[in-house]
C-alpha cells in the first residue's frame, strides 16, 4: 500500500524547545558523553581536533545519504540522526550570521536504497524524503537512485522537487510530464542568486552520464549539455557572477572514469577564465578534495550519513559583498589552491589561471555524531544544542522506525563481518558468512539432495554486518536488493565448475546493464513484505551500550575511518584521508582500516558427496546475472544453454534480502534478545 506524505504528520509531538531562542535545559555540561539521538544509538566520546576555519563563504555538504537518516545505530562515530543535523544547521546558520559571512547547505543526491527507513516503504523514500526535507538546503541535485524506478522518479518530480523549487537543480535530467507527454526538467536548469551578504552565484547541477534510468526520464550527456545554447548563455550570463558553484551526483575527481566534472570545468573556464569555480560531487562514496586550478576546487563528502563535508573560502572579489572576508574570533582559511599531495591527477588543468589569486581555502570531513555537531555549533555544551525543530525530526525518525518495525530482531550476529577489511573468505570477511548462509538457506526441497553450485555477485552486499542485534533494518543495510535465485538443472560439473572463474575474469556485473527492461519495478530495490517472520521482541536498551565501530566500503586505497577514544594511547580505526590538500582533512584522527580487494562473484557448494565430485550439479545463480553473464560463461566453458533453460530455483519472493534473515532466525538465536555488541570493524570482537 502506498505510504503517503501525510503519514509523517502523525509522528509529530509537542514542543521540546524554542527555535528562536535557545539555552541550557539543565546545569550539566556533557563534555565526554552526549545524549543519544535514537533510543538505541551509541554515544560518541571524543570531540573533534579543533574549530573549523570560517571564511567569507562557507559550505556544509551531504551526499549519498541513502536513507540513513536515523544515523548508524550501532556505531559511536556516526550516531547522530537527521534531527541532530537539523539542529546543527540552525546553529551554523546563526553562527554565520553573527560572523557576517555566508553559509550554504548543499546535497548531491541518492536519497534512498540502503536503509530500512527509506526502503521499507512503498515507494522507497515515501517516509524518509519528508524527513529529509526538514533541512533548508540552498542547492540540491539529483542522484541516479532517484531515476531507476519510474514511480520514484515521478515522486521526485511531483513532490520532492517542488519542496525546494529552483534550489533543486537538474541541469541534464528530464522526465516525461504525464500531463503533456513532453520531456521537461525535473528541477531547474540553473540557479542565479545572491547570498545574504551579497555574493552573486551561478549554480548548475549535473548528474554523471547515467544510463540505467527508467524509460520515463532522460539524462543528457555532459558533452552535449555544454554545447546547449541555454547552458552557454548561463555561463556568459549578462549579470555579474562572483562564483560558479557546480554540484552534482558525479565523482569530483575528473580522472575517475565516470566523472564529467572535467568537461564542465574546462567549458566554464574557457568562457570565464577569471571567475572562481567551486564544485561538490558524490556517487563514489569517498572523502575527497580536488584542486583544479588556483581559483577552483571541489569537495566530495562520503556516504551514508558517516561524513559531513565542510569547505570555506575567502578572497572572492565582489563589488556587492557586504560581509567579512576574515571573520573575527574564529580560525580563517589560509591555504592557497595548490595541490600538496601525490593524489591522482585531476586530469583537468595545469593548475594555473590567467593571473595570481588571492583566494584561500579550507576543507574538513566531519564524523556524523552529536558530539561533533555540538562541538562545532556551541562549543561542546550538548545541553544547549537541541532546537525544537531538531527534536521534532528526531521523534519523527523514532516513530517511523517503530511503525516500520525496523528494530524487530532476527538474531544476534556473533561477530563482525566486513566487506573489505579482511582477505576474501578469511574469518571476519562477510563473504565467508555469505557462503555458509547461501548453502544452508537456498534450498529447493524437491531437489535438496542434488549437489548445487550457488553463484552470486559480491555487489549484492551493500554494507558491513556489525556484531550485535541483526534486525529488520539491518537486512536492508547489508543487502537491500531483491535478486531472486534461478538455476539450470543437471549441468555437467566439469562445465559448471568453470563458470565462477570465467565470471571473475570478466567485467564487474552492473545492475543497469543486466536488467532486460530499463523500466525497473520497485521490487528491484525494495524488500517488500518480509518472507521470514519477524519477532515482536526488540533488543533492549542495555545491549547497545558497549559500543560499536566502523564500517568499511569498497573504496580507493587512501580512505578508511572510525572513532578515537579520548585518552587512549593509540588511534582507533576509521577514515584516514589523503586528498589534494594533504592528510589533515579528517575532523577526528583515526588509524587506517586495511583494505583487501574482493572478486566479482563467489560460489557456495551444497549437498556434495562426502567423497569425490558429482557428475552433474544444479547451477544456481541470481536472476540479474543469468542471461547476460552466466549463459555466456557456460558457452565459453563448452556448454550449450540458452535463456530457455533457466527457471526459478526457489520461490522468486525468496531473494538476496531473504537469506541472511533466514540464516539468523535459524543459527543466531544465542543471547536473544540481549545481543552483545562488538567493537566494530578493525577493532576485533
Amino acid at each position: 500500500m502506498l505510504l503517503i506524505r501525510s503519514l509523517i504528520v502523525l509522528f509529530a509531538v509537542g514542543a521540546f524547545a524554542c527555535d528562536d531562542c535557545y539555552g541550557p535545559r539543565d546545569d550539566a555540561a556533557h563534555v565526554r558523553h552526549v545524549r543519544r539521538a535514537q533510543p538505541d544509538a551509541q554515544e560518541a566520546t571524543v570531540a573533534p581536533r579543533g574549530p573549523l576555519e570560517w571564511g567569507q563563504l562557507n559550505f556544509l555538504h551531504t551526499t549519498d545519504t541513502h536513507g540513513w537518516l536515523e544515523g548508524h545505530i550501532k556505531e559511536q562515530n556516526y550516531g547522530a540522526d537527521w534531527g541532530d543535523y537539523v539542529s546543527f544547521t540552525r546553529h551554523m546558520k546563526h553562527k554565520a550570521g553573527n560572523l557576517g559571512v555566508d553559509l550554504l547547505l548543499i546535497d548531491t543526491g541518492d536519497l534512498h536504497d540502503g536503509n530500512g527507513l527509506s526502503d521499507a516503504s512503498t515507494p522507497n523514500g515515501a517516509i524518509s524524503n519528508p524527513i529529509f526535507e526538514n533541512v533548508d538546503y540552498d542547492l540540491l541535485s539529483i542522484g541516479n537512485h532517484e531515476l531507476y524506478v519510474s514511480e520514484i522518479a515521478y515522486e521526485t518530480f511531483n513532490q520532492f522537487s517542488k519542496v525546494y523549487g529552483d534550489r533543486y537543480i537538474t541541469s541534464n535530467v528530464q522526465i516525461v510530464n504525464p500531463a503533456t507527454g513532453q520531456f521537461e526538467y525535473i528541477g531547474s536548469k540553473y540557479r542565479y542568486f545572491t547570498t545574504d551578504h551579497g555574493l552573486r552565484i551561478m549554480a548548475f547541477g549535473v548528474l554523471f552520464d547515467f544510463t540505467g534510468n527508467s524509460n520515463v526520464s532522460r539524462v543528457i550527456k555532459t558533452r552535449d549539455l555544454v554545447k546547449e545554447s541555454w547552458f552557454l548563455d548561463a555561463v556568459k550570463y549578462p549579470q555579474p557572477i562572483d562564483l560558479f558553484v557546480v554540484i552534482g551526483h558525479n565523482p569530483i575527481r575528473p580522472s575517475v572514469s565516470s566523472s564529467t566534472f572535467g568537461t564542465l570545468y574546462s567549458t566554464i573556464r574557457g568562457l570565464r577564465p577569471n571567475v572562481p569555480i567551486q564544485t561538490f560531487g558524490g556517487h563514489t562514496h569517498i572523502r575527497d578534495f580536488v584542486v583544479y586550478d588556483t581559483i577552483s576546487t571541489g569537495l566530495e563528502s562520503g556516504r551514508y550519513c558517516e561524513t559531513l563535508g565542510w569547505a570555506s573560502m575567502s578572497g572572492i572579489n565582489s563589488s556587492t559583498f557586504r560581509g567579512n572576508q576574515k571573520p573575527r574570533g574564529v580560525p580563517n582559511p589560509i591555504q592557497k589552491a595548490i595541490k600538496v599531495s601525490n593524489t591522482t591527477s585531476t586530469g583537468a588543468t595545469s593548475n594555473s589561471t590567467s593571473g595570481p589569486s588571492s583566494l584561500v581555502y579550507s576543507r574538513r570531513y566531519l564524523d556524523w555524531n552529536r558530539l561533533t555537531f555540538s562541538y562545532h555549533a556551541v562549543g561542546s555544551q550538548d545541553h544547549t544544542f537541541d532546537y525544537h525543530s531538531g527534536q521534532r525530526v528526531t521523534n519523527e525518525v523514532t516513530q517511523a522506525r517503530k511503525r516500520l518495525n525496523l528494530t524487530a530482531l532476527y538474531g544476534c550476529a556473533p561477530e563482525t563481518y566486513c566487506q573489505s577489511c579482511k582477505p576474501f573468505l578469511a574469518d571476519g570477511n562477510i563473504f565467508s558468512l555469505v557462503q555458509t548462509a547461501l548453502a544452508t538457506t537456498v534450498i529447493n526441497e524437491s531437489r535438496a539432495d542434488i549437489p548445487r553450485l550457488i553463484i552470486v555477485n559480491t555487489g549484492h552486499i551493500r554494507f558491513d554486518l556489525v556484531k550485535g542485534p541483526f534486525t529488520f533494518d539491518d537486512s536492508f543495510i547489508v543487502s537491500p536488493f531483491d535478486d531472486a535465485f534461478q538455476f539450470i538443472p543437471n549441468v555437467p560439473y566439469n562445465i559448471a565448475s568453470q563458470v565462477l572463474g570465467i565470471l571473475n575474469a570478466g567485467a564487474f556485473q552492473k545492475r543497469s546493464v543486466d536488467t532486460e527492461i530499463r523500466n525497473l519495478d520497485t521490487r528491484d530495490f525494495n524488500f517488500n513484505t518480509p518472507l521470514i517472520p519477524i519477532d515482536a521482541c526488540t533488543a533492549p536498551d542495555d545491549q547497545t551500550k558497549r559500543g560499536s565501530g566502523p564500517r568499511l566500503h569498497r573504496r580507493t586505497g587512501h580512505l578508511t575511518r572510525n572513532p578515537l577514544h579520548r585518552r587512549a594511547p593509540a588511534l582507533n580505526p576509521g577514515y584516514v584521508t589523503t586528498d589534494d590538500f594533504g592528510t589533515n582533512g579528517d575532523d577526528t584522527p583515526h588509524s587506517a582500516i586495511p583494505f583487501y580487494p574482493q572478486p566479482n562473484d563467489l560460489q557456495a557448494n551444497a549437498s556434495f558427496p562426502t567423497s569425490g565430485l558429482p557428475e552433474t550439479v544444479d547451477l544456481v545463480f541470481l536472476d540479474f546475472i543469468g542471461a547476460n553473464y552466466v549463459i555466456p560463461a557456460l558457452t565459453k566453458a563448452g556448454g550449450k544453454y540458452t535463456k530457455k533453460d533457466i527457471s526459478y530455483y526457489v520461490d522468486k519472493e525468496f531473494t538476496t534480502n531473504s537469506y541472511l534473515p533466514a540464516y539468523a532466525k535459524k543459527y543466531w538465536q544465542a543471547n536473544v534478545p540481549s545481543c552483545p555488541v562488538g567493537q566494530g570493524v578493525g577493532d576485533g570482537n
